[in-house]
């Protein structure tokens, strides 16, 4: 399958889209684009030298209404944030320049993957901006807060990641909802498991959520995590039926308290997009906290000029 993904925004997160994109040979042509055209041109030129590295594929810049085309477009333009910043502090100049760019893509054919921040917020201005079905525009959402917990609690007990089952719901960000009643390693509870202790959740929970801004403080930002999300994202999308913790704007039958907010919950995601969102098992506390995370985003939605 001759397959064209094109990446906006060349920044440090759109650099290591492109490079994991390309280890995982999901592309036959990557397209990249930046305001700075030069960097996108610098970057193409940097990636192509190293063919014989990773699986072939055609590396070019190409402008947005280029993209239309593409089977999958990945936005990662706007502003990332910095020492002491929310993800939702990026919200209003982020939301403007995704406006444009959803301009500049209505009538594309393709998946668009979001992953600029505030995520969950900026993913319902592209559906806004486009006007293509919620199902075709997918935030990466808490798949990277699910990879941490995973990781987090494989270090804890001693145990590799890829054996850890355990999901994180609601907003990419503070409110975010680690789902612990359902957590389980080899099909055993992980509440059940010898060594795990209650103080183990409260600890782990505000090292995910603060993940960020810890390596936001040492290096600036983040980037070669969220990277690898974007890539699996895309190989899973476009092979076949996966489900992965994605932001979508939430269908009806989700409630109204999160319909029309666009979160993260385990989602059915395929060529189609995002298209069978599934309402996972939840404890009271649980439940109450996604509520809680669906009204902030919410409130976040609202802040916004939509003129």
């Amino acid at each position: 399958m001759k397959t064209t993904i094109g990446i906006i925004g060349m920044g440090w997160v759109g650099t290591s889209i492109a490079i994991s994109v390309l280890h995982s040979g999901s592309a036959k042509t990557l397209l990249l684009n930046d305001l700075r055209s030069e960097v996108a041109e610098g970057e193409a030129m940097d990636l192509r030298h190293g063919a014989a590295f990773y699986p072939s594929a055609d590396v070019r810049t190409a402008e947005i209404e280029a993209m239309r085309d593409a089977d999958v477009v990945v936005v990662a333009a706007g502003r990332g944030g910095g020492p002491g910043e929310t993800r939702l502090d990026l919200l209003k100049g982020n939301a403007e320049i995704v406006r444009g760019i959803g301009a500049r893509l209505v009538g594309c054919r393709g998946l668009v993957i979001m992953v600029s921040n505030p995520v969950d917020v900026l993913t319902r201005v592209m559906v806004e901006a486009t006007g293509l079905p919620p199902q075709r525009v997918i935030g990466t959402g808490t798949m990277l807060e699910t990879a941490r917990l995973r990781e987090m609690v494989g270090r804890q007990m001693s145990i590799d990641p890829r054996s850890i089952h355990g999901q994180v719901v609601g907003e990419h960000g503070d409110s975010t909802v680690p789902l612990w009643s359902a957590a389980h390693i080899g099909g055993r509870a992980l509440r059940e498991w010898p060594g795990w202790l209650p103080e183990h959740e409260q600890r782990l929970g505000k090292q995910v959520r603060e993940a960020a801004y810890e390596i936001i403080r040492r290096k600036g930002a983040t980037n070669h995590a969220i990277g690898l999300v974007t890539a699996t994202l895309i190989r899973w999308a476009l092979r076949g039926r996966r489900v992965l913790t994605v932001s979508r704007v939430q269908p009806t039958e989700m409630g109204p308290e999160l319909a029309g907010v666009a979160l993260s919950m385990p989602t059915i995601v395929s060529p189609e997009g995002a298209d069978t969102v599934l309402r996972p098992s939840m404890d009271a506390a649980e439940e109450a906290a996604l509520l809680r995370s669906a009204r902030v985003l919410q409130e976040a939605w609202r802040s916004l000029d939509r003129g």
